[in-house]
């Protein structure tokens, strides 16, 4: 098992990436973030996407979907942008956020590899 600052370098070795964030859902606040800059801010894209998170889940409620979203894939011109909500008892309402550069990054290989440290993240 590992800590959110652990589990947030492991993300960031994946390759392309930019900027990684452990985010809570029901506030939007990041509790922890690496990556980014001044062309970037992690803290508000995670407050963003938070709301993108929500309304997948009332979407889904609306429509009468059972399961779970294992992740959630923003393509952009220049970036992927992925969400995975914490599927573990103890990371309840939490979401690993991840900002991919498109051209050196593989989509496949870094949604596996968030899945993994997605296991390992004891919150």
């Amino acid at each position: 098992m590992v800590n959110t600052d652990i589990a947030l370098k492991e993300v960031m070795t994946i390759e392309g990436s930019l900027g990684a964030a452990l985010v809570d859902v029901n506030s939007g606040l990041a509790l922890g973030t690496l990556g980014g800059g001044k062309e970037f801010d992690l803290n508000a894209a995670a407050a963003g996407n938070t709301d993108v998170v929500r309304a997948k889940y009332r979407t889904m409620e609306m429509l009468g979907i059972a399961g779970t979203v294992e992740d959630i894939l923003i393509t952009l011109s220049g970036q992927y942008h992925l969400i995975r909500p914490l599927g573990s008892r103890s990371g309840s309402g939490l979401f690993l956020y991840l900002v991919l550069d498109r051209k050196r990054s593989n989509l496949a290989m870094a949604r596996r590899q968030l899945e993994q440290v997605e296991g390992r993240l004891e919150v």
